[in-house]
């Protein structure tokens, strides 16, 4: 498997002029919603509410908003799908990591979004992930942060146009702007980076994607009912 990783590792880097860009994202309100809310979640639909399906919607959504980063290199054809199938790379027991993937991604309520990455995980862990489980992604994320790691540059699963590395979320003292006047705060903060082809996707609409994931993040309803 080691081997199979490296393979498609050189290959992904020798075949895509891989840019990267980084934005930070205020996780605050996310993060204070989701401790409120995880334990009547995990009793309402017996399922753990992890930070990945909030990852995963952000995304989702920043899709549907910009569908050339769903899309690959065919010869001279840009090909954008249609599904919106979002990988999520996952540690196995012996520490190689696979992508297994959440199916018609925009298409899932919070609920199902949850219960979705919580089964494929479990599969991960018990090695009993089928080849259905891990096909068909079109877009990649990759949580960087479980391992401490502040930051990433992660490799382009091919033949996507894309992939996105979340790093750790940590509490830092940040400068807010208020209509009263500034001031310092501690937040709960989180570097994002997009690693991209830029044979398909030029700079522009990297960052306007990016941008838009972090606003999904930081825009989060705090007011949503579980």
């Amino acid at each position: 498997m080691r081997q199979m990783i490296a393979d498609r590792m050189v290959f992904s880097k020798h075949t895509s002029p891989h840019v990267t860009a980084y934005v930070e994202a205020d996780l605050t309100e996310m993060v204070n919603w989701r401790n409120k809310a995880k334990v009547t979640f995990q009793k309402k639909y017996q399922e753990k509410l992890t930070f990945t399906p909030l990852f995963i919607e952000a995304v989702a959504n920043a899709i549907v908003e910009y569908p050339m980063i769903n899309s690959s290199l065919d010869g001279k054809n840009i090909i954008v799908k249609e599904q919106i199938n979002v990988g999520m790379a996952t540690a196995l027991p012996s520490g190689n990591l696979i992508v297994p993937v959440v199916k018609d991604a925009d298409k899932k309520n919070l609920k199902e979004l949850a219960s979705t990455t919580n089964s494929l995980s479990v599969k991960a862990r018990e090695n009993k992930l089928k080849a259905d489980d891990t096909s068909g992604s079109t877009f990649t994320i990759s949580n960087v942060g479980t391992f401490g790691s502040v930051m990433g540059t992660p490799i382009i699963n091919q033949p996507e146009a894309a992939i996105l590395a979340t790093g750790i979320i940590k509490k830092r003292a940040e400068v807010m702007e208020r209509p009263e006047g500034d001031s310092i705060e501690i937040r709960h903060m989180m570097y994002l980076s997009l690693s991209f082809d830029h044979r398909i996707v030029d700079g522009f609409l990297a960052g306007s994607f990016l941008r838009r994931i972090a606003d999904n993040l930081e825009n989060f309803d705090i007011k949503r009912k579980i």
